[in-house]
């Protein structure tokens, strides 16, 4: 059901995004010639070799597209993101576009208007898209298209299902609740759905409540129950989806090795080794110096603000987890009194924190406690871009509750992480934290440290967990 939906909409989208890209080279080349925006200095040339660009962009621009994951068939996490990703994919396909005219010689294209289709094309293709959805979402919400879904499972992997599902209406599902067995989740509501009865009732739910597929989501250890729902939806004709509790056993990336002839499967290889590791490094030593030059003004006002308060230390040093589980210490801008965990000792900041200070309540709000880190960054002990790191004391604690918690270990910690442009901080949820920490690090590449980079300079402001 969601397959075929998801191959009408990479479908379309496909559609849409070349319509809009013929769309920009036609208007690029109109601009140029027709409606002279800059003047004419070398006569109009034929519009025909531009049009010989179309079959070219046909094959360039759906290829790239799909590499930079925009054809999944469905929407971004957020319009923000989806346009960052078209400018990304744009620019990438005009680079291979131009490296492939750089080869003829019949004709000079005007770089100018490769530069106006560049631009167009962006707009043309973000609108289009926004556009798109809007209709297709609109498409799937008629009661026509939609089909009612159950979950079985109100674990913490059942609840994140619902809630994707409710993000992405453009799938035409709609949750009716849960199925558990735990008795003290009868009648209660997560993610604002109810619970309507044990496994067993699976018949009675489904008939009263015109379920159409359902979706089992419960944890390995309860497989066998798995199995008995499988056997109890058969003679329903419930169409049926098993998700299954991989974070439990999250491991990265495979690869075999060879043991003198023996092959050797490794459970722990990851991108961000060898070659990668130096080039994530000089990116950091390069980018991150950079920013300290830059922000230098930045640093000493902030500094001058935080002394004013109270004539206390400016900066605050704390030990941190780091690479391979080795110690560091942080250094940020002090947002809380001094001696502020004498009494309480290591916790987590709340919502009004009596220890948090005037000045830190706005230097946590836009994450500018942090900017002193690129003198970490620098030294080597953290990166731009990685897992957060976190106190000894409290991965200490995480690391029994969830054993895949070291594995963020494996890379540097950073200063923003995928996590975080997720809005996954402070006082969020840790086991999703991990899970967008090692999918950052399943994935990582320098494409994705610099869409991190850019998410987090335009999300910033709009963290709901920076007390």
């Amino acid at each position: 059901m969601i397959g075929e939906k998801l191959r009408i909409n990479r479908t379309g989208l496909v559609a849409v995004d070349l319509a809009a890209t013929y769309l920009a080279l036609f208007l690029s080349y109109h601009l140029r010639f027709n409606v002279e925006v800059f003047p004419i200095t070398k006569g109009v040339p034929p519009f025909a070799p531009y049009v010989a660009l179309f079959p070219i962009v046909t094959l360039i621009w759906p290829v790239v597209f799909y590499f930079r994951n925009l054809l999944q068939g469905r929407p971004q996490r957020s319009r923000v993101e989806e346009v960052f990703s078209v400018t990304i994919a744009v620019a990438l396909a005009m680079v291979v576009l131009n490296a492939g005219l750089a080869f003829y010689r019949d004709f000079t294209y005007s770089r100018l208007v490769l530069g106006i289709f560049a631009v167009l094309d962006i707009v043309l293709v973000a609108v289009g898209r926004l556009i798109y959805w809007n209709v297709m979402a609109k498409v799937w919400a008629s009661s026509r298209h939609r089909r009612r879904a159950l979950v079985a499972g109100a674990g913490e992997l059942g609840r994140t299902v619902a809630e994707k599902l409710a993000q992405h209406r453009e799938l035409g599902l709609d949750v009716v609740g849960f199925l558990d067995d735990d008795p003290g989740k009868v009648n209660a509501k997560f993610e604002g759905l109810p619970v309507l009865g044990a496994n067993d009732q699976l018949e009675r739910v489904v008939q009263e409540n015109r379920v159409d597929l359902l979706y089992v989501a419960l944890p390995i250890a309860a497989q066998h129950k798995t199995v008995r729902l499988l056997k109890l939806a058969e003679p329903l004709l419930l169409a049926v989806r098993v998700v299954p509790d991989l974070l439990q056993y999250y491991t990265l990336h495979a690869g075999v090795e060879d043991l003198d002839g023996i092959p050797v499967i490794n459970l722990t290889q990851i991108p961000l080794a060898g070659w990668n590791t130096f080039i994530k490094r000089l990116m950091d030593l390069v980018l991150g110096s950079l920013a300290l030059v830059v922000a230098a003004p930045l640093l000493a006002g902030i500094a001058l603000v935080v002394w004013l308060e109270d004539r206390g230390p400016v900066v605050y040093r704390q030990l941190r987890m780091g690479l391979d589980g080795k110690p560091f210490r942080i250094v940020k801008f002090r947002t809380m009194i001094p001696n502020a965990e004498q009494e309480t000792g290591p916790r987590f900041a709340i919502p009004h924190d009596p220890r948090i200070t005037r000045a830190g309540v706005w230097l946590r709000r836009f994450s500018l406690d942090e900017l002193p880190q690129l003198i970490n960054v620098v030294r080597g002990e953290m990166s731009l871009v990685g897992p957060r790191p976190e106190r000894p004391e409290f991965v200490a604690r995480f690391r029994k509750r969830y054993p895949e918690y070291m594995s963020r270990h494996r890379v540097r910690a950073g200063i923003t992480g995928w996590a975080q442009v997720h809005d996954l901080r402070g006082q969020s949820s840790i086991r999703k934290r991990i899970a967008y920490d090692l999918y950052y690090i399943d994935n990582w590449s320098l494409a994705l440290d610099f869409k991190i980079m850019g998410l987090t300079a335009l999300r910033f402001w709009r963290h709901r967990h920076a007390y």
